[in-house]
C-alpha cells in the first residue's frame, strides 16, 4: 500500500505536547510509525522528539510530509492551513466537531495544494503491521488482504476484531469519518483498492445519512471494480430527522436510508448487510474459499 502511504514516511504531530497528543504519539511510535517531531507553542523536546513552533520549521528540520493533527475542532482549520503552507501533503485530523464552514474551507485548501486529508472525526488510518496514524486499536489490526474503510470508528473496531479472530487482516484501513464534509470519502478509495495487488476485497462500514454510499456505488460502476465489496449499513431503526451520533448520520425524506443505500450498492455488485456478524461470516466464507 506504499502507493497510498509509504510506511517509512516521516510524520509530525501537531498538538503533541497536550495530554491526548502525548498519548497518541506514544501509541503510534510503539506501533512503528516514523514520528520525527511535533508542533506546539510549548516545549522544545518530548520523549526524545524535537518540538517546533510551526510546521514550516518542523518540515525544514525533519523532512516530514505527513501530520497527525491533535488539536481542538475550532483550531483545526488554522492548523490544516499551517500544515499545507509548511509543506505537509498527508494530513490526518482526529477531532470531532469541526464546523462545516471550516471543513469546506479546509477541503478547498487541501485540494488546491494537491494533498490528501483523512478526517475530520476519524480514528485514523493504518497499514497493519507497519504504520498507524491516529488511534486505531492494535487488537483490531493485522496484516492481510482486506481493504477496510469506515465512517464509524467503534463499528469498524468490532468488525476488524472479529475478522482478525477469523484469521483475516487488512491491507489498508482508512477511517473516513462520520462528518458530512470530509477530506477522503468512500468513492476516493475505490481506485486505490482496485489498483493494489495486495487487496483481495473491500469491506465498507457505512451508515444512514448523506449520499456517500450511493457515491461509492457510482464509483464502483465508473471504475469497473472487479474485487468483491462487502458493506454494512448501520442505523436501520433510526428515526427520520434525528442525528445518530455522527453529523452526517441523518435521514431526511427518502434519501440517506438503509433502503436507498442498499439498492445503490447492490446495483453496483456489492453484498450489503445490516448485522456485523452476517458481514463477518460472509467475508470469512468467501476469503477462505
Amino acid at each position: 500500500m506504499s502507493a497510498f502511504f509509504a510506511p517509512e514516511t516521516p510524520v509530525i504531530v501537531q498538538g503533541m505536547t497536550g495530554r491526548v497528543g502525548r498519548a497518541h504519539t506514544a501509541n503510534m511510535r510503539a506501533y512503528g510509525t516514523n514520528v520525527v517531531g511535533g508542533v506546539s507553542p510549548n516545549g522544545t523536546e518530548l520523549d526524545g522528539l524535537p518540538i517546533f513552533r510551526d510546521c514550516a520549521a518542523a518540515v525544514a528540520a525533519t523532512g516530514a510530509i505527513a501530520s497527525v493533527l491533535v488539536v481542538p475542532p475550532l483550531s483545526l482549520l488554522q492548523a490544516i492551513e499551517e500544515a499545507l503552507d509548511g509543506g505537509i501533503r498527508f494530513l490526518v485530523s482526529v477531532a470531532e466537531g469541526m464546523p462545516v464552514h471550516d471543513a469546506l474551507k479546509a477541503l478547498a485548501a487541501v485540494r488546491a495544494a494537491g494533498a490528501r486529508w483523512i478526517g475530520p472525526s476519524t480514528p485514523g488510518m493504518a497499514i497493519p503491521g507497519r504504520v498507524k496514524l491516529g488511534f486505531l486499536p492494535s487488537v483490531s489490526l493485522a496484516p492481510g488482504s482486506l481493504g477496510l474503510m469506515s465512517k464509524s470508528g467503534t463499528l469498524s473496531y468490532e468488525v476488524g476484531y472479529r475478522l482478525v479472530q477469523r484469521g483475516l487482516g487488512q491491507s489498508l484501513w482508512v477511517g473516513v469519518g462520520g462528518d458530512s464534509v470530509k477530506g477522503t470519502r468512500f468513492a476516493d478509495m475505490v481506485p486505490v483498492f482496485e489498483a493494489d495487488p495486495g487487496t483481495s476485497a473491500m469491506v465498507v462500514i457505512g451508515e444512514i445519512g448523506g449520499s456517500e454510499e450511493e457515491e461509492l456505488a457510482e464509483a464502483l460502476l465508473r471504475y469497473g471494480a472487479r474485487k468483491p465489496v462487502y458493506a454494512l449499513i448501520a442505523g436501520q431503526t433510526a428515526r427520520e430527522g434525528v442525528t445518530m451520533g455522527h453529523a452526517g448520520a441523518l435521514v431526511s425524506g427518502d434519501t440517506g436510508t438503509v433502503a436507498t443505500k442498499t439498492a445503490a450498492l447492490v446495483g453496483a455488485g456489492a453484498r450489503v448487510f445490516t448485522r456485523i456478524q452476517d458481514l463477518v461470516d460472509a467475508v470469512a466464507a468467501a476469503e477462505k474459499r
